[in-house]
């Protein structure tokens, strides 16, 4: 059985501030340790919802409602990891998806943290950590 683990929002996540070195590097220990016991499939940070876009579906509706979230304990009930060219394809793709539940509903699109988002607390080291744990994912869904 599979699960995904989320991580609620905080004001802080929601202003952009990024980790530092210390929470880095006891996250990358501690994914290491669930990537080592086979049980981390992917796990990536998001960036706040400033940066993200909502379609609200309504029958054969589609509004993109723009970020920010007021709520950030809101539930998800699904995940999809995509690689798009841009935001815009991203919401071509999801105003295209039947509406997945039986009445009004919302897909919430957010960018993925990447590694030069980290700034100076992403030290060579920990960049070396990462990939490594990238690669050893990757050979194991092939």
């Amino acid at each position: 059985m599979r699960v995904m683990v989320m991580v609620k929002a905080t004001k802080d996540s929601e202003a952009g501030i990024m980790p530092s070195t210390e929470l880095l590097e006891a996250m990358g220990k501690y994914n290491e340790e669930l990537v080592n016991a086979g049980i981390m499939l992917a796990g990536e940070g998001l960036k706040p919802s400033a940066q993200g876009k909502r379609v609200a579906f309504d029958g054969p509706s589609r509004m993109v409602v723009e970020g920010p979230f007021a709520e950030t304990r809101e539930l998800v009930a699904g995940f999809w990891l995509w690689e798009v060219k841009d935001m815009a394809e991203a919401v071509a793709w999801v105003k295209r998806c039947p509406n997945p539940m039986p009445g009004p509903s919302e897909i919430e699109i957010r960018p993925v943290v990447e590694a030069a988002d980290f700034g100076e607390a992403l030290t060579p080291e920990l960049a070396d950590q990462e990939d490594r744990l990238r690669d050893k994912l990757a050979g194991r869904s092939g």
